[in-house]
């Protein structure tokens, strides 16, 4: 009954991250964290989230917490979900924890009634982005756009910046991460 909710709904991801807490390979360390077994619907997500929405003093709802899966594998599911929130009510914040690397759902799930996103990097070199997501099917320059696109559609946007002593702290890494703010007016950075 207060500050955020989670609102897991997806259970597979584009990315094989290599510090996922909800999927390792076989040969590596066991998951701390178990992803939902099932597919839940819009009517799932709208039963959990519009009595919190419309009870919670500054309440916030989150698709994407920690390493769930990709929600914008399911954005159909959350469009249709958004979209009848906010029929309901105009009521506190809908969120989107993602990795970014579809800028088309990025645009449909806000184009729906999204309020804001929060878009997870650890880089904005195309190496160093790569060696710790190991993206499947997607590019850093999808991520890029997705930061775009959300802010062209009046997203709060923040970055959730994965901080790595040796690496992220570099000249190159930093004046990268500033010519993105400059480049796109991030909301926030949020640097763990």
């Amino acid at each position: 009954g207060r500050w955020e909710a989670p609102l897991p709904v997806a259970n597979k991801c584009n990315a094989a991250c290599v510090g996922c807490i909800s999927w390792q390979p076989a040969a590596g360390p066991v998951a701390s964290h178990e992803r939902i077994r099932y597919a839940p619907t819009a009517a799932h997500v709208v039963e959990v989230a519009l009595p919190f929405l419309t009870s919670v003093p500054e309440a916030i709802v989150s698709f994407g917490q920690g390493c769930e899966g990709e929600p914008l594998m399911v954005a159909e599911v959350i469009a249709e979900a958004v979209a009848r929130l906010r029929q309901s009510t105009d009521r506190g914040t809908i969120n989107c924890n993602t990795n970014g690397s579809l800028p088309r759902r990025v645009a449909q799930i806000a184009a729906a009634g999204l309020d804001s996103i929060r878009i997870s990097l650890n880089s904005v070199l195309e190496p160093t982005y790569s060696a710790y997501y190991q993206p499947r099917f997607y590019r850093l320059s999808d991520v890029l756009e997705s930061i775009r696109v959300a802010k062209a559609h009046g997203l709060y946007t923040t970055v959730n910046y994965l901080v790595f002593p040796g690496v992220t702290d570099r000249e190159e890494e930093l004046e990268g991460l500033l010519d993105l703010l400059r480049r796109t007016g991030l909301d926030m950075v949020q640097m763990r």
